[in-house]
């Protein structure tokens, strides 16, 4: 089986969306066609290298506004599956 290699830039975008677009990390696996096993490792190296970066001045702002906006975007999913369950619930009863 041949090594598929991959650019620096599809690495950085496939680490962006597992970030930015809410998705597990598998669907994001399987949209680009490569393995979890794969994503997982670039997103690690990734964190990685955040941490190894020294800290930007004003980047303690964008930190906390990025954990508070993880925080929400978390609590905003958890929201939606709990109106899901409650529509199909609902629509059960209402075929009675």
């Amino acid at each position: 089986m041949q090594k598929r290699r991959f650019t620096k830039e599809f690495e950085a975008e496939a680490v962006r969306l597992v970030q930015a677009s809410g998705r597990t990390q598998r669907e994001v696996a399987d949209d680009l066609g490569i393995g979890l096993s794969t994503l997982v490792r670039w997103v690690g190296r990734s964190r990685d290298r955040l941490i190894d970066e020294p800290a930007k001045p004003g980047s303690e702002d964008v930190l906390a506004a990025l954990k508070r906006l993880r925080r929400e975007n978390e609590i905003l999913r958890q929201e939606r599956e709990i109106l899901k369950r409650a529509a199909a619930f609902f629509a059960k009863e209402g075929s009675r």
